[in-house]
């Protein structure tokens, strides 16, 4: 909603609780174990005990938005995370063995790579899942001994605020705190020298964050979405491939990262996914602006971009089709900015709604005579976030998979591969930097430090590298430079 404003968190404010933050890392030593675990469950006391607060929030903030979706989408999300977090920190913690090289590994020489906590971590999350954002990557930055600052976003007000103070009850601001404000708030925030940043959103701005922290060579993670493209096989079940891009393009208003972006489908059975399409959608939602199931766009502005992507394409000449089931008028009812869903057929390039990542219930189809049509038509554009394929043809699939590049795939549905917490997430090129999500996260969020212990005799001396040189160490390089 867009009625609440913020007040701004300034620099120096900020700066003030980064070094509180680094001082308490610095000063706590060896995060253990049990520190670890114990920052996790309180992250999950945040959740559980305020998880109706949190769902009513949600809620007013978007306009609508049903208690099963934000329990399934955010809760149940976030608890998988720090659940398993707390399963498996003892075993990340643990150094790894690594063996040495002949013969810089003799006398008894041994190495070791030893996580290591990486400080101060700082968190800037989007409105989408206003709690899956935050508590998901907090899981395993907690998991790896950081202390976390979090810059929830200024489009949830409300869910934004009441973080801050729930996070205020359960941790000292030296562990765990939350910056709110809008834009010149997350500019400060994004200006910090931070051990590291994580930044999820819109590419555009995710190349102004890291902009922002390369001045103080802060490395970054940064998911960053993209338009996913469904790739529907001659093979497929269309009936599954409707039901299944349908239940996520709707999911949140299809204003989720993951969300299919567009259809690709062989021109003969266009029409016939169309119809399987439209039907599927009625079936879930009889009616849009009249159910609670169904969530609204999250702000006024976003709507009327939305709305502006359908226009753009009907002036374009594209074939708009509206799936509005009860026939309800959606017009002039801003205060719940809720959109029917859309299919548009056969868009050209030109078109805002093939330029842009779409983030709500806008499907456009494309059509093709060949799987290497579609291929090229990935490959000719940057790289997306996910890739979908349907099909039961092993062949094309190994085809698709191979030659196509994206952050992730899940093969015959839809989004599912970024709800695993056993497989890391993350996009590639303009999709996003690094990854995140169970033992990957732990990797991302620590710093792994190779340590090295030497005998007491010298190997220098073994090796002949101690001056003055002598035929020793020639023949020692030799034998190092043999096949």
């Amino acid at each position: 909603m867009d009625d609440i404003q913020f007040l701004e968190t300034s620099a120096d404010v900020i700066a003030e609780k980064l070094a509180k933050q680094r001082a308490a890392y610095l000063a706590e030593g060896g995060v253990s174990s049990a520190v670890r675990k114990d920052r996790l469950r309180r992250a999950q006391d945040c959740l559980f005990n305020h998880k109706d607060e949190f769902i009513k929030l949600i809620s007013d903030d978007f306009g609508n938005r049903s208690a099963e979706t934000t329990l399934f989408a955010d809760v149940a999300a976030s608890a998988g995370a720090l659940r398993d977090a707390i399963k498996h920190v003892d075993r990340w913690m643990k150094p790894s063995k690594r063996s040495l090289q002949f013969p810089l590994g003799l006398l008894g020489a041994k190495a070791a790579v030893v996580p290591q906590p990486k400080g101060v971590v700082g968190l800037i999350t989007p409105w989408n899942f206003p709690l899956t954002m935050v508590f998901v990557p907090l899981a395993q930055m907690l998991a790896a001994g950081n202390r976390v600052m979090i810059k929830p976003s200024e489009a949830t007000p409300r869910t934004s605020k009441f973080l801050a103070e729930v996070v205020a009850k359960y941790f000292d601001e030296t562990e765990v705190t939350v910056i709110t404000g809008s834009v010149p708030t997350s500019q400060a925030f994004s200006s910090q020298p931070f051990d590291h940043l994580m930044f999820t959103g819109a590419p555009a701005v995710g190349k102004l964050i890291m902009r922002a922290a390369s001045e103080n060579l802060t490395p970054v993670t940064l998911e960053l979405g993209g338009k996913s493209p469904v790739v529907v096989g001659k093979s497929a079940d269309l009936s599954m491939v409707a039901e299944r891009v349908a239940t996520m393009k709707h999911m949140n208003a299809g204003q989720i990262c993951l969300a299919p972006d567009y259809v690709n489908i062989d021109k003969a059975r266009r029409d016939e996914f169309v119809d399987v399409y439209t039907k599927k959608v009625e079936s879930m939602y009889p009616a849009m602006l009249s159910n609670d199931q169904y969530t609204s766009i999250i702000s006024k502005r976003h709507r009327e971009r939305l709305e502006g992507y359908i226009e753009d394409a009907r002036e374009k000449g594209a074939d708009v089709r509206i799936i509005n089931p009860a026939d309800e008028d959606f017009a002039g009812q801003n205060q719940a900015n809720k959109l029917p869903s859309a299919l548009i057929l056969d868009p050209s390039e030109n078109m805002k709604v093939m330029q842009e990542e779409i983030f709500g219930p806008i499907l456009p189809v494309r059509t093709y005579e060949s799987t290497s049509e579609v291929i090229e038509y990935v490959n000719d554009h940057e790289r997306p976030l996910a890739l979908y394929y349907f099909g039961q043809d092993a062949a094309e699939e190994h085809e698709v998979l191979t030659r196509t590049t994206s952050g992730g795939v899940t093969v015959n549905d839809v989004l599912w591969h970024g709800a695993h917490e056993t497989l890391p997430f993350g996009g590639v090129g303009n999709s996003g930097i690094g990854h995140y999500h169970g033992y990957e996260g732990f990797l991302e969020f620590s710093h792994q430090k190779s340590v090295l212990k030497h005998p007491k005799l010298s190997i220098g001396n073994l090796l002949g590298v101690v001056p003055p040189y002598t035929s020793k160490l020639t023949k020692n390089i030799e034998r190092q430079l043999k096949r």
